[in-house]
């Protein structure tokens, strides 16, 4: 509450008042970073777990678009990562959508075996938002990191972890993700922000441009309050 009133500077500015909300929008960095075990410079605020899929698949595909145009995903996936899936093909990727079985899990053969020299990106949700399933993603991130990546295959791994973060033990380094998507209003936090963990040395295309805000990946002034109660409620999660 008290970033709506007497702390309402933005956090882009110099001077005092902007100042006050920088600290406590850095403070909630190190809160939403020490949940996911990830360090405060890999958390890009957004407005939610739509724009940080969107972010994630969009900006390492068109980083990526010269080395390779293939993803793959799940056909249990959310609507902001199939949608965003659907559009990518529409532009000219290719997007191979795995099965899930009786138990409502992506097989690890079937993501090895969907691999090609094109492949570029898998992205695979963490917990599904109808019915619960927890995918396989510490194994889908050790095969990458065991199989492919020493063959300097460059395949960056994205889990859609928006219905587990703040509810399951959620450590980034454990599940060998790239990317990790995040949205506050799961776990009590507000509506309207979110967050995208993006794995230092990973290399993506910024989708809003325009000033130099959260390390030039996401132009635009910080929802303060709302990251502020992002923050926090991270923190009540750990």
């Amino acid at each position: 509450l008290p970033y709506f009133t007497e702390h309402y500077g933005n956090a882009s500015s110099v001077h005092n008042f902007g100042q006050k909300a920088r600290a406590a929008v850095e403070v909630a960095r190190r809160n939403l970073a020490a949940l996911i075990g990830a360090d405060p410079s890999e958390v890009i605020f957004l407005s939610g777990g739509t724009e940080a899929n969107n972010l994630a698949l969009r900006g390492i595909a068109q980083a990526q678009a010269d080395k390779g145009r293939h993803i793959i995903t799940s056909q249990f996936e959310h609507p902001a990562v199939l949608s965003t899936c659907a559009a990518l093909e529409r532009q000219g990727w290719r997007i191979t959508y795995l099965p899930v079985y009786d138990n409502g899990l992506v097989r690890l053969e079937d993501v090895r075996a969907a691999i090609t020299d094109e492949t570029v990106l898998i992205s695979i949700m963490h917990a599904n938002n109808e019915v619960g399933t927890i995918q396989p993603i510490a194994e889908i991130g050790r095969m990458l990191k065991e199989e492919f990546r020493p063959r300097r295959r460059n395949i960056f791994f994205h889990t859609d972890a928006v219905q587990s973060v703040g509810k399951l033990p959620v450590d980034v380094k454990e599940l060998g993700v790239d990317l990790l998507s995040i949205s506050g209003h799961k776990f009590h936090g507000p509506k309207g922000v979110g967050a995208l963990f993006l794995r230092k040395g990973v290399r993506l295309v910024a989708q809003s441009t325009g000033g130099h805000q959260e390390r030039d990946r996401r132009a635009g002034t910080e929802n303060v309050p709302a990251v502020v109660g992002f923050g926090q409620a991270a923190q009540i999660a750990g």
